[in-house]
């Protein structure tokens, strides 16, 4: 098997670069391992700082891929994503220049986004030192490549987590809310299943590395709540062990913002990260023995933009506390508690025309005149519908409360700050006829969708929670439908299309 996944002449609606013989462009790759070793730490599988280094002889660019949730979210989110502070990111590239001299917006950091028990990485200063003695390694390691670049597809294990109500709102699966009444959705939105993939084989035909990107959101990895790097981790095993030849997978996170695996809330079974990681390696090898190799030439572009803070947070808190007083209004005595509200809906939901006894019970009652049992189901049904709008009110200030707390926590961010914009580095790194974009924001899957669609290159790998963070990146049309990612976010509306005007603008000047 590892044989044919280099061998196999690739087929003409993947190949994207010529055949050569290499034509100088060089690669090295390294890791490093960055886990916290603390005491009481449990460790499943540890998380590490993947570099890839290319040069075609005029350009240098290095991409390193971190098991980690954020790159450099500390201070932004209030210390919930503790692990990789603000100065990791100016400090590794500042190194990366003077001891390697390989600019630093030649430098692409990619958080995998997955999710911590707790504390996960080493400290501050060890990740600064483990990641660029990667880099430096990659350097050193530094030989001729061929590289080809295409697509796989897996569909089969993430879902929109964005819920599209019948009443026009959107509602988000997660653990931290209740899902709402099946009869109140209406539809999911779109996931993006493509796997954009980079293959780089030495010239001997040996592979070297396969930088893979999908969109998804690797969140609770282990039900013990021990550190992993989720399911790309296991992906990430599975292709290495598959190719061989010390061949390394760089797993880069695409625009996954409102995208969850499939069995997220799935409490029937124990959680599995296993599964989820196989399909999504067996998917990527399966394109990945399709792609031919040849020469490429790199080129970067690298700008900051201002992105406009929001301001609309008080008016939303507003609008929440308004709701939240109709249902509380809405709330009323029942003669039902729990104990007594469980059997009867079981009961009533069994047997809608005889729910109190056997069928020949309200037969004879019948029979005989008797309207006492049909009475009595009356009753009770206006009981038990009544204890179920009081619990679904409860569902939904549990809801409303959260995300007036979250808005809150935005707001303080937003005000402490004391600027109506925060930066975001949009970078574009051309390989050959594949683009990666990055942005710092958790980008919506829409987000995603849209820039492959204005991209002028025949691959485009969208790389968000790169080169910093600052939450999510929804569309400007999400706001007015709520939804957890329009709560837990700092950027107004008018983000979008100042983001997108620049990826794009990036990805047509890299042609």
């Amino acid at each position: 098997m590892k044989r044919s996944l280099h061998a196999k002449a690739g087929i003409s609606n993947t190949m994207s670069l010529p055949e050569t013989s290499g034509g100088g462009l060089r690669a090295g790759v390294a890791k490093s391992d960055i886990t916290t070793r603390a005491k009481g730490s449990v460790i499943n599988d540890p998380l590490y700082a993947k570099a890839l280094v290319l040069d075609d002889g005029t350009t240098r660019v290095a991409i390193i891929a971190t098991d980690t949730t954020a790159i450099g979210g500390r201070r932004i989110s209030q210390g919930i994503l503790y692990d990789v502070g603000e100065e990791f990111l100016p400090k590794l590239r500042g190194r990366i220049q003077k001891e390697l001299n390989i600019p630093g917006g030649n430098v692409l950091v990619n958080a995998s986004h997955t999710h911590p028990p707790g504390r996960m990485l080493c400290d501050d200063a060890e990740q600064v030192d483990r990641a660029f003695d990667a880099v430096s390694r990659a350097v050193r390691n530094l030989t001729e490549v061929r590289i080809g670049t295409g697509a796989g597809h897996e569909d089969r294990i993430t879902i929109n987590r964005t819920l599209r109500l019948k009443n026009g709102q959107d509602w988000s699966i997660r653990h931290s809310h209740p899902c709402p009444p099946d009869e109140e959705v209406a539809a999911l939105g779109p996931i993006d299943p493509e796997i954009g993939i980079i293959r780089i084989d030495r010239l001997d035909g040996q592979p070297l590395a396969v930088v893979y990107n999908f969109a998804c959101h690797p969140l609770f990895g282990d039900a013990r709540g021990a550190i992993t790097a989720n399911f790309p981790g296991v992906a990430s095993k599975l292709i290495e062990e598959t190719l061989g030849h010390k061949a390394m997978a760089l797993f880069l996170q695409g625009a996954g913002g409102n995208i969850v695996d499939i069995l997220f809330k799935d409490f029937n079974r124990p959680r599995d990260i296993a599964p989820l990681g196989t399909m999504l390696g067996l998917s990527t090898l399966k394109a990945l023995r399709d792609i031919r190799t040849g020469n490429a030439k790199l080129s970067v572009i690298s700008e900051t933009i201002a992105l406009p803070r929001r301001t609309d947070i008080p008016e939303r808190i507003a609008a929440l506390r308004q709701e939240q007083a109709g249902l509380l209004e809405s709330l009323r005595s029942t003669s039902l508690n729990f104990k007594a509200f469980l059997p009867l809906y079981l009961q009533y939901a069994l047997s809608a025309d005889c729910p109190a006894d056997y069928s020949y019970r309200y037969l004879q009652a019948e029979k005989i005149g008797s309207d006492a049992r049909t009475a009595m189901d009356a009753l009770n049904r206006r009981l038990v519908e009544k204890y179920l709008q009081n619990i679904r009110a409860m569902e939904r200030l549990a809801v409303i409360q959260e995300n007036i707390a979250t808005l809150e926590k935005h707001q303080a961010i937003n005000a402490e700050s004391g600027a109506a914009t925060i930066p975001a580095e949009v970078q574009g790194i051309r390989i050959g006829d594949c683009v990666l974009i990055t942005s710092p924001a958790e980008l919506l899957v829409e987000i995603g969708l849209n820039l492959k669609k204005a991209s002028p290159h025949k691959h485009t790998l969208v790389v968000p929670f790169s080169n910093g963070y600052m939450h999510y990146g929804p569309p400007a049309d999400a706001y007015k439908r709520g939804g957890y990612e329009v709560t837990e976010c700092l950027l107004a509306p008018e983000w979008q299309p100042l983001y997108e005007q620049k990826a794009t603008e990036i990805m047509r000047r890299l042609r």
